[in-house]
């Protein structure tokens, strides 16, 4: 009998950086890929691995299912074999519609609605409630015992907000959405033929200032002096159907039209809102309220009556996971005896399936709590228990710093889940950059040594004892607690609020309590907890919200309601710095983004070889150029229609993705066109551009902030988190920052041991021109290296939303009702 496999076996992998490597990976066995930043780590582990793994598995589909399902490109490998089929778990999940919840993506609502179609009591009729019976799960008819009438309880699909128990004034949204006027007509100094009603203009209804002429309208008169009667024919006119003559560019036509009025126009529009898209279009025009037929439930009046003791489904759908847990080992005792079996068999369904999500910390998140209010990390980790729960066998996963945004209490949860995995029989290759996860492998691969064209290679491989004793690895000293914690110098506690602090007092909000807290101005501050322990609600939901009101930076800001005291002497500017990308499109790019761009087109332009063409700035841009390559227009890319398969984006063909005509390459500055500059990384083209000196400022900030690894044509939406968050700082690093505060959410996401250093110098230098840093975290290397630490807690939820420790790193490592202290103090030694 042959053995199977026992390891991946990679040969010559080119991917982005990757230099031909040759690796073989472990089969059935936890595999860390590690590496920083930019090193090449997530080329390997997605776009080899992974791409591989999925491409393969889909291509031995039939072709009729094949066109309904995405495609991974075939990677640039020379050969990977004995590769399982793959699932990914990536970094940034999808945020879900409107219709997703925490209940229903992790499909705990599908064993509640079962529950309370088959354990409740129902409703006769004539409105008596019926108790529980067996008889409900037989599907034999029963009487109401008080009037005989025959009762028919509700089946599981019956009780759902996405299908038939959905509340029929929202559809099962929770929410309703009424058209505001004020919006339709912006800007009332328009006439109606010059595009005053925005919804007409937007949705393509260009022919109803022409109908409603017919209604007697005048659309040739600035809106705001329409009278009474004209204005509600605009905003709520009958849908009658009127003959217009309608004049286009190339002819005239005599037709007969409906009359769309503005509010209609909006409401039919919404009808047809089925994706995030189109609905983030139509919601200018709409204010939204708790629908007052369900009360946000989502559920209609029948869906609503079943009840399990005193609890509805709606009641138990707005309890936290770990209520809803703790209730439901109440349910069985009170039902009669020959329901019991049926009754813990429903119950412990729900118990295993809440268990890991408990365990990766989401218990204190309410089932109704719409899904794409969700973290990134809380989405992760709802993704990830439900791949434990398929119970596959066989399947490689691919996981994207699945640490992201838990806490060091967590990572035991995430590691048990890693673990199931493996003993069913699966594969597990993982992205990481916490030493903590790290460690557990049983197998790790370090890609590097450095970033971009200084990596892409494999400096070590082997367990963690192994990558101990090897000299070329960056990793080996954090595995083995040999390097240094604490690299920065912290203020002293004497010292701390030197020079000053900001006060802030709130009320009750969500889970947290009324707080009060200072925060030393001109330090690192770090707020930590666990998820839903209220640091984004203490901070980017009333700190900054509040700042921004007092400190003159924005006039449209208010202090929020429930602020209660906000004093911050001298604070001017707010900076909220998060990880979302960069710009929406490949037009968006290192260069432009920095600012470069326009400094490089114009030293172009001032070329003898320019001149001589009488080019000028304006013709460099790829955007809009007349160099700009006129098959890809200027994007480096196109899209190939493949019929049957989705579309394909490939390098252009005509210009290899440069963005350029050729004759763009014909137009040098010393020795460089234009397009052989933006191919070089910011390092390169501090070289070659930096007798530019406002170039050569801007590409330093980025070199200095450890991006020097990155091309000037890099499209930025595809940056990490981490790199898009210090890009955004590369500004800053040069002026007076006394009176700013910079607010950072997870900077540390994404980031190797050795980039949170590299981070820590940018803060030093923010914090060296006087700037006071607020940052949210959960990396124990960041947080040891802050001034002050403010702790919340103890829990998630309702559990949470206190301030349980404030001082010093090495104050909260000794308080022993902090949990983050707890891991601190054993990361400290």
């Amino acid at each position: 009998m042959t053995s199977s496999p026992d390891h991946i076996s990679v040969r010559g992998a080119r991917v982005h950086n990757l230099k031909h490597i040759d690796v073989d990976i472990p089969l059935r066995e936890l595999v860390a890929v590690a590496g920083v930043s930019g090193s090449g780590k997530s080329s390997l582990a997605l776009g080899v691995l992974y791409a591989e793994g999925s491409r393969r598995y889909v291509e031995a589909l039939s072709t009729y299912t094949r066109r309904r399902m995405a495609h991974a490109p075939r990677a640039a490998v020379d050969s990977v074999e004995h590769v399982p089929a793959a699932l990914a778990l990536r970094q940034r999940p999808g945020v879900p519609g409107v219709r997703s919840t925490f209940g229903t993506s992790t499909e705990l609502l599908n064993v509640l609605r079962l529950m309370f179609s088959r354990l409740a009591t129902h409703v006769c009729p004539n409105g008596h409630r019926v108790p529980p019976t067996i008889d409900v799960a037989a599907e034999v008819p029963f009487t109401c015992p008080e009037c005989g009438a025959t009762v028919a309880a509700p089946g599981a699909e019956q009780l759902a907000f996405n299908s038939e128990g959905a509340c029929p004034e929202c559809t099962g949204t929770g929410v309703v959405r009424d058209v505001d006027d004020a919006t339709l007509v912006p800007d009332e100094s328009k006439t109606i033929d010059e595009g005053a009603v925005l919804p007409w203009q937007m949705f393509n209804f260009k022919v109803q200032p022409a109908i409603a002429r017919e209604f007697g309208v005048r659309t040739d008169v600035p809106f705001r002096d329409l009278s009474d009667w004209e204005r509600e024919i605009v905003f709520a006119g009958p849908e009658e159907k009127k003959h217009i003559t309608f004049p286009t560019k190339t002819s005239v036509y005599d037709l007969d039209f409906t009359f769309r009025n503005a509010r209609l126009t909006v409401t039919e529009e919404l009808k047809r809102a089925t994706d995030e898209k189109r609905l983030s279009r139509v919601a200018r025009f709409l204010t939204e309220r708790v629908c007052p037929a369900c009360s946000g439930t989502r559920l209609s009046e029948r869906a609503r009556l079943p009840r399990i003791g005193e609890l509805g489904l709606a009641d138990v759908t707005a309890m936290t996971l770990d209520d809803v847990v703790a209730w439901s080992g109440t349910v069985t005792a009170p039902l009669p005896p020959d329901m019991h079996e049926m009754a813990d068999g429903l119950v412990q369904t729900l118990r295993s399936m809440a268990r890991r999500l408990v365990e990766l910390g989401l218990g204190y998140l309410t089932l109704d709590r719409a899904g794409s209010t969700l973290s990134t990390g809380e989405r992760q980790r709802v993704q990830l228990a439900r791949a434990v729960r398929n119970r596959t066998t066989g399947v490689l996963y691919v996981l994207d710093e699945p640490s992201i945004g838990l806490h060091p209490s967590n990572v035991d949860g995430l590691l048990g889940v890693m673990r199931d995995l493996l003993a069913d029989g699966n594969s597990v290759v993982f992205v990481d950059h916490d030493v903590q996860i790290l460690r557990e492998a049983s197998w790790l691969i370090e890609i590097g040594p450095g970033s971009g064209a200084a990596g892409g290679r494999v400096v070590a491989r082997g367990t963690a004892a192994d990558l101990a004793a090897e000299p070329d690895s960056l990793l080996q000293g954090f595995l083995t607690g040999e390097e240094p914690v604490v690299v920065r110098e912290r203020a002293t506690e004497a010292a701390m609020f030197d020079a000053g602090r900001i006060r802030l007092a709130t009320g009750a909000i969500h889970t947290v309590h009324p707080l009060e807290v200072e925060l030393p101005t001109g330090r690192l501050v770090a707020v930590t907890g666990v998820s839903g322990s209220g640091k984004t609600t203490l901070v980017l939901e009333s700190l900054v919200p509040a700042l921004l009101a007092v400190s003159g930076d924005d006039d449209a800001h208010r202090v929020p309601a429930h602020v209660r005291e906000i004093d911050a002497p001298g604070i001017r500017r707010v900076h909220t710095v998060d990880a979302t990308p960069i710009g929406v499109n490949v037009r968006s790019t290192v260069a432009t983004y920095s600012g470069v761009y326009d400094d490089l087109r114009k030293a172009y332009a001032q070329t003898d070889d320019a001149r001589g063409r009488g080019l000028t700035a304006s013709d460099f841009s790829y955007n809009t150029g007349s160099l700009a390559c006129p098959r890809c227009q200027g994007t480096g890319q196109v899209s190939l229609d493949v019929q049957f398969l989705p579309d394909v984006d490939i390098a252009c063909p005509d210009c290899g993705g440069s963005r350029y005509a050729p004759a763009a390459s014909e137009i040098r500055r010393g020795g460089l066109s234009l397009p052989d500059l933006l191919g070089l990384t910011v390092v390169e083209s501090l070289e070659a551009v930096g007798d530019i000196a406002p170039v050569r400022r801007r590409l330093q900030a980025l070199a200095d902030l450890g991006l020097g690894y990155l091309t000037l044509g890099e499209d930025t939406p595809a940056l990490s988190g981490g790199e898009a968050q210090r890009l955004k700082l590369a500004t800053q690093l040069h002026r007076d920052q006394s009176d700013a505060v910079f607010v950072l959410d997870e900077p540390s996401v994404g980031l190797h041991p050795l980039d949170v250093r590299t981070l820590l110098a940018v803060l030093q230098r923010l914090a060296d021109r006087g700037a006071t840093i607020i940052v949210i975290e959960h990396d124990l290397d960041l947080i040891a290296n802050s001034d002050w630490v403010i702790d919340m807690g103890p829990g998630g939820g309702e559990a949470g939303g206190r301030v349980v420790a404030v001082g010093t790193p090495d104050h909260i490592a000794r308080d022993a009702a902090s949990l983050t202290g707890h891991y601190l103090a054993a990361h400290l030694r």
